[in-house]
């Protein structure tokens, strides 16, 4: 049985990492981004679509069986709303895996 996840889960999810973000990192920061995606070129567009016009420094790496990529991203932060606001641009993605 699949478990819905509701909006408010999100604004929870996000309100914790703003939290943790405020205690633990000074920003300016390097940000590292990790996302799963299928291995298509539509999939690889669409996360260099939400990172374009920025400095971001994108690495990829296929799954053993070629079906997903990882893509681990870095990119400089001036504050927890930023890492979230590409957070959520990412998340509209569909099939995306945040790490």
């Amino acid at each position: 049985m699949q478990e819905n996840i509701t909006s408010h889960d999100f604004d929870a999810f996000y309100a914790k990492l703003k939290s943790e973000l405020e205690q633990t990192t000074v920003f300016p920061s390097e940000y590292l981004y990790k996302f799963i995606l299928p291995a298509t070129q539509d999939k690889r567009e669409q996360i260099q679509a939400v990172f374009k016009n920025t400095a971001a420094i994108t690495e990829e790496k296929p799954s053993s069986n070629g079906k997903y990529i990882s893509y681990s991203i870095r990119l400089m932060m001036d504050s927890p709303d930023q890492v979230i606001h590409y957070y959520k641009e990412a998340g509209k993605i569909e099939g995306i895996i945040s790490l």
